[in-house]
């Protein structure tokens, strides 16, 4: 499954290319708990089709009904603030507005925030398609790009970066950070790995599968991902890991899985690690210190055994702890010692 940010981007542009009116919905700014976060973007045809969201669901029912269905409904939709009004049931013409939803408690509840919550978005009116179409080039090219909006026209700016960034709103723009993709690089092609590539391309990673053994590609069948037969190693250096990345072995088998966790741990990837039992990887981590002498800041980076403790034992449960845990690091979430599967099986043996 592709990025959502480009599910959207890409369904937009094929609808103003088709000379279809359409809006672009952007969160920019969230007050308490909020069901999208800021930057979580949202396309609406003139038709009422929808792409991405920026709540549960009933903001998106609103913005259908105000710009797609009678304007009689509007007396029971209206948000709460609306820097520029309009008179028709189309989406009109003109400058981006900002729209506030859900300032008090019925109005939260009206809107399907969690009670206290407050968003604001900006939306954009028929967003000019070359540019969505330069953008959606640019992410497809791997790049990092600053979509920059000129609150006053509409105008958009796109301008290539080195590093993400948080979603800015100044008094006459609007810049929003796009892309690369996050990706993920399995070595080994096993059943679990299956489970894993398919949870992973479903959360918008792009997803790639390395494995040199022959016998091992016969019953692949995840579309979309195919199985490189380079050696692992030579594959990682490929693969040239960055901070959106993330490198996980599971092959069991220490020839293939060591040489590609030893180029890892010397990358930006933010997860490394490989699957195996708390014995197995602690003997793991003494081979790359005894015989490639790494340095302890480094095998600190190798995650081991990798997962949440959920008390998984199917393929397809150690896929989700695995899953679990690398989206807790992708998002900053510290996790807990109880939940660590060392821990956690530890305490259960004492």
């Amino acid at each position: 499954m592709e990025n959502i940010d480009v599910m959207v981007l890409r369904a937009i542009a094929k609808w103003r290319s088709s000379g279809k009116r359409a809006l672009l919905a952007t969160v920019t700014r969230t007050w308490g708990s909020s069901p999208r976060p800021i930057g979580s973007i949202m396309a609406l045809c003139e038709t009422g089709a929808v792409v991405g969201s920026v709540s549960g669901g009933c903001i998106e029912d609103d913005l259908i009904d105000r710009y797609t269905k009678s304007y009689a409904t509007l007396a029971r939709s209206k948000p709460l603030e609306i820097t520029q009004t309009h008179n028709s049931n189309v989406i009109p013409m003109g400058p981006p507005q900002s729209v506030k939803y859900g300032i008090s408690a019925d109005e939260a509840h009206r809107f399907g925030l969690p009670c206290g919550g407050t968003l604001e978005l900006l939306l954009e009116f028929d967003p000019e398609p070359n540019a969505l179409l330069s953008l959606i080039e640019k992410l497809e090219a791997g790049l990092l790009v600053q979509r920059k909006i000129d609150l006053n026209n509409g105008h958009v700016e796109l301008l290539v970066c080195d590093a993400p960034a948080e979603l800015r709103l100044e008094k006459e723009h609007l810049v929003n950070t796009f892309g690369p993709e996050y990706r993920m690089l399995l070595i080994g092609a096993g059943q679990l790995t299956e489970y894993l590539a398919t949870m992973a391309k479903f959360n918008g990673f792009a997803v790639t599968v390395c494995d040199p053994r022959l016998e091992y590609d016969q019953d692949w069948s995840v579309q979309g991902v195919g199985i490189s037969k380079e050696m692992p190693d030579d594959m990682v250096q490929s693969f040239k890991p960055d901070r959106r990345s993330c490198v996980i072995a599971l092959s069991h088998d220490p020839k293939l899985d060591d040489l590609a966790l030893l180029e890892a741990i010397n990358s930006e990837a933010f997860y490394v690690g490989a699957i195996g039992s708390r014995r197995n990887n602690e003997a793991r981590k003494q081979r790359m210190q005894e015989h490639f002498e790494v340095s302890d800041q480094n095998i600190l980076r190798l995650k081991g055994p990798i997962g949440i403790y959920i008390g998984s034992k199917t393929p397809a449960e150690i896929a989700v702890s695995i899953m679990a845990e690398v989206l807790a690091v992708k998002n900053g979430v510290t996790i807990a010692k109880e939940q660590e599967v060392t821990h956690a099986k530890n305490s259960k043996e004492s």
